[in-house]
């Protein structure tokens, strides 16, 4: 990611045409998407046996559900019969079983087959064998992690060391009971962006002050240009006329027991690639997951999450939900305005990362690692 041509302060990014050329998303979502843990669902949502949810997962639609003995399960949405989309609907609930609207063929809540039309005629079909094919699964942090790869990678070094990577260990998450917390408030966003841009934004603080004004009321370091991610174990600390992590400074909710002292009044932000970014204060954890949809669309799902007397005791999580929503509206905004240039002459061979920005240059090496190619 040099150049010789640069000034030694600059790195060069990468080319224009990685957030415009189809071709380069298809091989995204071949070798990044469809290899690596990918975050589909928050386990609440599947609640009870039979309820459901159908997200796309680079090329292919995945089938996620709660068995009957309370584990989750996914699988291809795909009938083993003729191949016909066996859900078609986004979220939902069975009773006992997923049936083929084609020609009927249905499966149990497990995956096997359970009836077909005529099949008791054939004995020799095997109903684990040609029942629905199967995606490895993790839960983790009161989420629903898949993996499409035939042979998945650790769970514990690839997303586990994420959190490492950033927090320094996996247990300065873990005090924030993430899996225990309720969800607050759910927005989704339809981003006319690449997915890449949304990841570089995120993991950057050099455009806080200019978009930003009410965060950076709250993180004024965020004001100097350096984003929370920038150094291991760093929370950015609140301001010292800041009561809560809200969008005009006031009080937040309860604090989560778990949260150390040091931890207190503090803001922690965490980029799990390829698609979750996770941000942590005292009261309440803001969960973000990103479903590339195309190389110019992004679908982001943000979960907030906080105590459950929080929710269910009707507090007011407003002015919390605001100032991330404010934050998440600016950012992607910047992003909607940053794609179309992305097709420019002008940016054909890419731009410039400042200092503040070199991390941005890790991530452009990772994807075009992942990729096989080579950017320079």
């Amino acid at each position: 990611m040099t150049s010789t041509s640069l000034p030694g302060s600059l790195i060069a990014t990468l080319p224009g045409s990685s957030y415009t050329d189809p071709a380069i998303f298809a091989l995204e979502q071949e070798r990044i998407f469809e290899t690596m843990w990918f975050c589909v669902a928050r386990a609440s949502d599947l609640a009870r046996a039979g309820a459901f949810r159908t997200v796309d997962v680079g090329r292919e639609s995945i089938l996620v559900t709660r068995s009957r003995d309370g584990s989750i399960r996914a699988f291809f949405n795909v009938c083993r019969h003729r191949g016909a989309r066996l859900c078609t609907e986004e979220a939902g609930e069975v009773k006992r079983a997923f049936q083929c609207p084609y020609h009927a063929w249905t499966y149990g809540l497990d995956g096997k087959l359970v009836a077909a039309p005529n099949l008791t005629k054939m004995p020799d079909v095997g109903r684990t064998e040609y029942g629905l094919a199967p995606v490895a699964v993790r839960e983790w942090l009161g989420y629903v992690w898949v993996c499409l790869a035939e042979n998945p990678p650790s769970f514990e070094e690839d997303v586990h060391g994420e959190i490492v990577g950033r927090l320094g260990d996996v247990a300065s998450i873990e005090g924030y009971d993430i899996e225990g917390l309720s969800l607050g408030k759910r927005i989704v966003y339809d981003v006319r962006a690449n997915w890449k841009l949304i990841i570089e934004n995120f993991m950057e603080c050099y455009h806080c002050a200019t978009i930003h004004p009410e965060l950076t009321e709250v993180l004024p370091e965020f004001a100097d240009g350096y984003a929370a991610q920038y150094y291991v174990g760093h929370g950015a600390e609140f301001a010292a006329e800041a009561q809560g992590f809200t969008v005009d400074g006031s009080a937040g909710l309860d604090r989560i027991p778990g949260v150390r002292e040091e931890q207190d009044r503090r803001y922690y932000a965490i980029t799990v690639r390829p698609q979750v970014f996770i941000n942590l204060v005292p009261d309440h954890v803001i969960f973000h997951r990103m479903f590339p949809v195309a190389v110019d669309r992004t679908v982001v799902e943000c979960d907030w999450l906080y105590l459950p007397h929080v929710v269910e005791g009707g507090k007011d999580v407003s002015r919390s939900v605001e100032l991330f929503d404010r934050v998440n509206r600016q950012d992607f905004e910047a992003c909607e305005r940053t794609q179309p240039a992305m097709g420019s002459r002008m940016y054909a061979k890419g731009g410039v990362l400042v200092p503040s920005e070199h991390h941005i240059g890790a991530f452009h090496d990772w994807v075009s690692g992942r990729l096989g190619t080579v950017q320079g």
